[in-house]
């Protein structure tokens, strides 16, 4: 079966989530391809052609300089974030666009609250912001490792058992703020199986050109998986509105994976219905007095 931008723009909302008070991640197979059958050749071809009309909107956006967009890419080790990001991007102005990367933090990083990195990183008015991981490593990663917890050095009225819901409620806040300001967020978690998981990593050891993609961390997160899953799906669930939607993206196939994403991105940038700016009467009158000079110019 082919597919059109309207054809996939049309699925999204089976993958787009904007109230989690019934959600289940269990609900969603990371193998779904929404019955779509394509060769590699024709998934490619869809690609590259929806990759350029991201790069016109992106165009659009840079030029206008009122909307901003922030796509934020969570997964498991090999999701497939940095293929995505690269196959999405791969067409659009590196001038617009920001890639920003969130590895475990520093020395500053801890000394600040743990949104501070983020909003450092936030995408300019007419740019495009990319997050490969972002401020949910704090209820993700964190929460499977209490001893990074510690090392954020919060007073201990700050703990409780009311903690992780309000990192929820601050994760929701600061996401309406970014809205109200002229943001557009979008969350994708790039939702890979155990089984499919288990035959990246293989791949990364098998072949030695991925072998320097292997982290011996890889393998002792594996063994949180199920808790990854939990603290996914809760803070999926809290954190899902309708101005900043999660997308819960089949990733055990990576070309529907990054057809879904960059369908996701046309749409949210073309119900912002850009326009180039129309020059004032002054810049009507200097573009004029240009045009007239260059007719005499002999050159």
């Amino acid at each position: 079966m082919g597919a059109s931008v309207a054809h996939l723009e049309k699925i999204l909302d089976r993958y787009r989530l904007t109230d989690g008070r019934k959600f289940h991640l269990a609900d969603i197979d990371p193998a779904d391809t929404a019955g779509l059958d394509l060769a590699k050749g024709e998934a490619e071809t869809i690609l590259a052609r929806d990759v350029k009309r991201l790069a016109e909107l992106q165009s659009l956006l840079y030029a206008q300089d009122r909307w901003s967009l922030l796509c934020i890419f969570q997964a498991m080790d090999a999701g497939g974030k940095d293929g995505t990001i690269k196959h999405v991007m791969s067409g659009v102005n590196p001038q617009g666009v920001q890639v920003s990367s969130f590895k475990e933090p520093g020395a500053e990083e801890l000394a600040h609250g743990f949104l501070w990195r983020v909003t450092r990183k936030l995408p300019a008015r007419g740019q495009i912001g990319i997050f490969n991981r972002s401020h949910y490593e704090d209820v993700l990663v964190v929460r499977m490792h209490p001893e990074l917890l510690a090392a954020q050095r919060l007073p201990h009225a700050a703990h409780g058992k009311e903690f992780w819901r309000h990192r929820f409620e601050d994760i929701a806040a600061f996401e309406t703020y970014l809205a109200r300001q002229g943001m557009v967020v979008l969350k994708f978690f790039l939702h890979i199986s155990r089984s499919e998981q288990k035959r990246r990593l293989l791949a990364r050891l098998d072949d030695p050109h991925k072998n320097w993609k292997y982290r011996p961390t890889d393998l002792a997160e594996r063994q949180y998986w199920d808790g990854y899953i939990a603290a996914y799906e809760e803070a999926i669930a809290a954190t899902a509105k309708p101005h900043a939607p999660w997308f819960i993206v089949p990733a055990d196939h990576k070309w529907f994976a990054h057809l879904l994403v960059v369908a996701a991105m046309i749409e949210a940038l073309e119900r912002l219905d850009l326009s180039y700016p129309a020059p004032t009467a002054a810049q009507r009158d200097l573009i004029a007095a240009a045009r007239a000079q260059l007719a005499t110019d002999p050159n």
